[in-house]
């Protein structure tokens, strides 16, 4: 079983910054990428930063010069370094993990996601 485990959101103001970690944990064979998605209310889940095993990155425009994806390939975890925060940065961020674990007839590729973690921008 593979968990991810998330941290860092909170509330800040306009300007300020969070950093999000995400840890995966389990019988984890490897990670092909790990990224940042969020959902605002009344909105659908949207991309805000991928980065896969290679260490290539790929943001959303809203966020690209004020948010910084990284990894801990040694820890399986993720960052999210998020500053100059804006008001419609609100949103709950999820951590996703597209990875391989091991079945019984070989290896598998899996998609989880975390709980999420509420981030909250107040003007």
């Amino acid at each position: 079983q593979v968990q991810l485990m998330e941290s860092g959101g909170g509330l800040a103001q306009a300007g300020g910054s969070l950093r999000l970690s995400c840890a995966a944990s389990g019988r984890i064979l490897s990670i092909n990428a790990m990224g940042w998605y969020r959902q605002a209310p009344g909105k659908q889940r949207e991309l805000v930063a991928t980065i896969t095993r290679g260490t290539t990155t790929n943001y959303a425009d809203s966020v690209k010069g004020r948010f910084t994806i990284s990894r801990d390939d040694a820890k399986n975890t993720v960052f999210l370094q998020m500053n100059s925060l804006k008001p419609e940065d609100t949103a709950v961020y999820y951590c996703h993990a597209d990875l391989n674990v091991e079945g019984v007839r070989g290896v598998i590729n899996y998609n989880y996601w975390g709980q999420g973690t509420q981030v909250t921008v107040s003007s």
